[in-house]
């Protein structure tokens, strides 16, 4: 299985858990899109600092092959998916 294939996974794993499982709804809320927007520069950056050093390395067959500040475009699909699953689990957890 293809990190591209995993990255497209996770993301489909976490929108079911955000609006069936834990029915938190985040990916509806412009507050979430917010909190992503503030997010995602970040993720960005440490992306491109890790990729571009050669700190992170990504087999050439695994990925599409976009990339985005020198990081497969995967990773992008990947940090939304573990940023919405963990501001699902807090808001789920906050409701409790």
């Amino acid at each position: 299985m293809t990190y591209s294939i995993i990255a497209l996974i996770a993301v489909g794993v976490s929108a079911l858990v955000d609006l069936f499982i834990l029915k938190t709804a985040l990916l509806g809320r412009k507050g979430f899109w917010c909190s992503y927007a503030i997010i995602l520069p970040f993720q960005l950056v440490t992306n491109w600092w890790l990729t571009s050093r050669n700190i992170v390395m990504y087999n050439d067959s695994a990925i599409v092959g976009w990339r985005i500040a020198s990081a497969p475009v995967e990773d992008l699909f990947f940090g939304f998916a573990l940023i919405l699953s963990v501001l699902s689990g807090w808001v789920y957890q906050g409701r409790r």
